[in-house]
């Protein structure tokens, strides 16, 4: 396998070189569109779209002031926990090619990372056994999907809260504070950030992200979806289902930065020291876990587990997992943000 390099930067390297990786790529987004377990069920299902239900969630979105507000913390079951109580499994959406946050260790074959642990202890809480769980691996543009259609109880997946998703999904208190951000090559020097630099530059971003939502607001005459300015482009190539697939594209010098969460990034620049991030984040965003719309007692119940999680200051369960998956590539981080709720 090939692939020109129009730039002509060298070829960026990393797990093995870009043809094992891109291999290695696309055999895990074929895993990501089924679940880890329970093989034949069906994560996707119809989904609300068209002009009209477009403009009734931004009306609605409009009218949000405080979307980290969330429930305050309770223990009580209702019917969204006692499903989980009576299945036996919490069934949570992540994903499994996500570095440091959610991936399979090759060597033992486990899901593992910062957002694993968290599904790991709402399952203790709620079961009494951390390994109580159907893991299912959800794409980014499916995450909100996934729990409309009762297919998981829970997507713990950097999922990013804000007014928009609040609409469809309903979500714990923040978790994580993260900020957009750019990806590119070390050695091009010609993009410095989130700014006039990208410029005719190609930018690949995921569907459904934050990211690719930041880029329609401000896309600096940067080239991220299938047209600008008449010149036709391959949304395929520049606006992908998982993440990961644009640090592909950006190996095999088919796009020329990448966009994401800064979180998401620094995992990326772990996996291949060719490639750094540009700039300053431009965003300030908190991770949540999401549940179905009106599932208050899971909600509740979640928040219940996230002031535990956070509750010792070094040596809580936060920090501990901080330490293992994300000081090396985010470090500095002093504690997990603090929650807000709802009067």
């Amino acid at each position: 396998m090939t692939a020109k390099n129009p730039k002509g930067l060298g070829r960026l390297r990393g797990w093995g070189g870009v043809t094992a990786m891109a291999a290695a790529c696309a055999l895990t987004a074929s895993l990501t569109l089924l679940p880890l377990s329970h093989p034949g069920d069906d994560v996707f299902g119809p989904q609300v779209t068209g002009p009209g239900a477009a403009h009734a969630l931004q009306a609605k979105a409009d009218a949000c002031t405080d979307p980290e507000a969330s429930l305050r913390p309770g223990a009580a079951d209702g019917d969204a926990v006692r499903k989980i109580k009576e299945r036996g499994k919490l069934i949570a959406g992540v994903d499994q090619n996500s570095f440091q946050w959610g991936f399979r260790n090759p060597a033992t074959g486990n899901l593992e990372g910062f957002d694993i642990d968290l599904v790991r202890a709402l399952a203790k809480d709620i079961l009494g056994d951390g390994d109580k769980v159907i893991f299912r691996a959800i794409p980014t543009n499916q995450r909100i999907a996934a729990l409309e259609n009762d297919k998981v109880d829970v997507v713990v997946r950097t999922m990013t809260i804000n007014c928009a998703r609040l609409e469809q999904v309903s979500f714990s208190t923040a978790y994580f504070q993260a900020g957009q951000q750019v990806l590119a090559a070390k050695e091009d020097h010609s993009i410095t950030g989130f700014n006039s630099t990208l410029r005719g530059k190609r930018i690949c971003t995921a569907e459904g992200s934050t990211a690719y939502d930041a880029l329609k607001k401000e896309s600096f005459g940067s080239v991220f979806k299938d047209e600008h300015d008449g010149t036709p482009a391959d949304e395929d190539r520049l606006t992908v289902p998982n993440q990961l697939d644009c640090l592909v594209r950006l190996q095999l010098g088919e796009v020329d930065a990448v966009v994401t969460d800064n979180a998401l990034a620094a995992g990326q620049a772990a996996q291949d020291p060719a490639v750094e991030l540009k700039g300053d984040p431009f965003t300030t965003e908190y991770y949540g876990v999401a549940t179905k719309k009106g599932a208050d007692d899971l909600v509740s119940r979640v928040n219940k587990v996230l002031v535990d999680y956070r509750a010792g200051g070094a040596d809580s369960l936060w920090m501990k997992s901080y330490r293992a998956w994300l000081q090396e590539g985010l470090p500095g981080i002093q504690g997990p943000p603090e929650p807000k709720y709802r009067d």
